[in-house]
């Protein structure tokens, strides 16, 4: 008989970086692999690689985190195995500094129950990325251990409201790192990422209506894509980054249309005279789903991008909205609004079941993260609104609290080019 054991914890927050986010866990996986992440040799306060590997792995609900008590060997050979009773993998590490700012991170992930190496790598940068480096370490090691690609290096986007100021912010999955690609007085929303994570595609109110803006993150360049008469929203990219899903309303009603990322080719693919909104691409980029209450209520549809007969996809009580695709395109996640609450569902598409992963009364706008493993999604606690993610299974949650304002619109990038 399983048994699955809860937990609960706030990661501490260390000297060396500033977290916008503070993270709060609740729940655990089925199984948890207990594992050990010893101190690297070499680190100092401002790395503490080892540190930030512990924190991200913990995060996942999948790892207990054993206290290695003192013990330090300093490399494979070193383990004596009898010492690690309980303990599953263990993670041995060093750092070397080296002239022109240069940090060099040699790590080892130990199997201790079969007495084995199931990991060996030197990864190296510039010291001011070490965070990066110990996100890339997190990601081989979680990956190793679970046979999923880790997220830790991804980054997502949000907007945040304070005191009548909007900002669009990019932070790493743990929330630090954050950098504001844009701030303004009026009204931002809508982020979308490009596939490759190179640019973002959202709303802006800062001319007096909404339009969509295409962002480059490295030099902040910005692209008006769309400013036609009425209503510019709700941006998605198709999975090649050739095009986007817009909603315009310049022929009266919300409806989508689709448009080449030079602005050529704009294309109208839905015609009904209800409102037609939140497209969002499936993953082989044949087809959308999006939100319409062309039924009586929103609901979710699925369309070909060539346009013509739409399907409806939900059917519980209440009104479904904000969908997106997993990554492998075999299921949806969206929000149900019923009985005065709002809940994060996933649909699978195969058997047409449905999970209720939240029950929060607040949930919204969720987005799957790169691996499929987890879904993010906006909802309040106090009074002020939140970034939470969720398991895909529904068992871990965590809360993302920002030290000022409120969080609105999240959504969580794609996986990025490994670290050379």
């Amino acid at each position: 008989m399983l048994r699955i054991y809860s937990f609960f914890f706030f990661l501490c927050l260390t000297q060396f970086a500033r977290a916008e986010l503070t993270i709060e866990i609740t729940g655990a996986g089925e199984h948890q692999t207990p594992v050990s992440v010893l101190r690297f040799t070499g680190e100092d306060e401002s790395q503490r690689i080892s540190e930030v590997v512990a924190n991200d792995l913990a995060r996942t609900g999948l790892f207990k985190l054993v206290d290695p008590a003192g013990r330090s060997p300093r490399d494979a050979n070193a383990v004596k195995y009898a010492e690690w009773s309980g303990v599953e993998a263990l993670l041995i590490g060093s750092v070397t500094q080296q002239e022109g700012d240069k940090l060099v991170v040699t790590f080892q992930l130990v199997d201790t129950v079969r007495r084995s190496e199931l990991l060996k790598l030197t990864v190296s940068s510039k010291k001011q990325q070490s965070r990066a480096i110990a996100h890339h370490i997190a990601d081989m090691v979680y990956e190793r251990l679970t046979g999923t690609p880790g997220v830790f290096s991804t980054r997502i986007a949000y907007v945040n409201r304070n005191e009548g100021n909007y900002r669009l912010v990019v932070a790493d999955s743990d929330g630090y790192g954050e950098q504001a690609l844009l701030n303004s007085k009026e009204p931002i929303m809508s982020p979308a990422w490009s596939p490759d994570g190179t640019r973002i595609a959202y709303v802006s109110f800062e001319q007096g209506r909404a339009m969509v803006f295409v962002q480059t993150l490295s030099t902040r360049e910005r692209v008006l894509m769309a400013a036609f008469p009425g209503s510019n929203s709700a941006p998605a990219w198709s999975p090649d980054g050739s095009q986007l899903a817009l909603v315009l309303t310049r022929d009266d009603s919300s409806q989508l249309y689709l448009v080449g990322v030079d602005g050529s080719d704009l294309r109208r693919i839905t015609f009904s005279d209800t409102i037609d909104t939140e497209p969002t691409f499936s993953p082989d980029g044949k087809s959308l789903l999006f939100t319409s209450d062309r039924g009586g209520s929103p609901q979710i549809y699925s369309m070909s991008v060539d346009g013509g007969r739409a399907t409806r996809l939900t059917f519980e009580s209440g009104n479904s909205f904000s969908p997106r695709y997993s990554p492998d395109g075999k299921n949806v996640v969206y929000s149900l609004y019923s009985g005065g609450n709002f809940s994060i569902v996933v649909h699978d598409l195969e058997s047409r079941q449905v999970q209720y992963l939240t029950s929060n009364a607040l949930d919204k706008k969720p987005s799957f993260a790169p691996n499929g493993k987890l879904v993010l999604f906006a909802t309040e606690s106090s009074g002020r609104g939140i970034l939470a993610t969720v398991s895909s299974d529904g068992r871990v949650k965590q809360k993302m609290v920002a030290q000022s304002g409120d969080i609105r619109e999240p959504v969580w990038g794609p996986f990025i080019k490994a670290m050379n």
